[in-house]
């Protein structure tokens, strides 16, 4: 399996600036290098986990919801 590595952070940074627009977002200036890095970090985590292969017999987990 190839080894999954995450965008830098000029690509997540024009991702978030081309992204907000388009979500009805605002980002602040001041803010842009925390969600730059808050998105490098989730995508990192998440690269991570789905790395992890997955035996074919896996079932997915039942979901309970509340009753009316």
């Amino acid at each position: 399996m190839p080894e999954n590595h995450p965008p830098s952070a000029d690509a997540i940074g024009a991702y978030v600036d081309a992204a907000a627009p388009l979500l009805g977002l605002t980002v602040d200036p001041a803010w842009r290098d925390g969600v730059v890095g808050h998105l490098g970090a989730i995508l990192a985590a998440a690269g991570r986990a789905l790395s992890e292969p997955l035996p074919d017999e896996l079932e997915a987990a039942p979901v309970f919801e509340a009753a009316p």
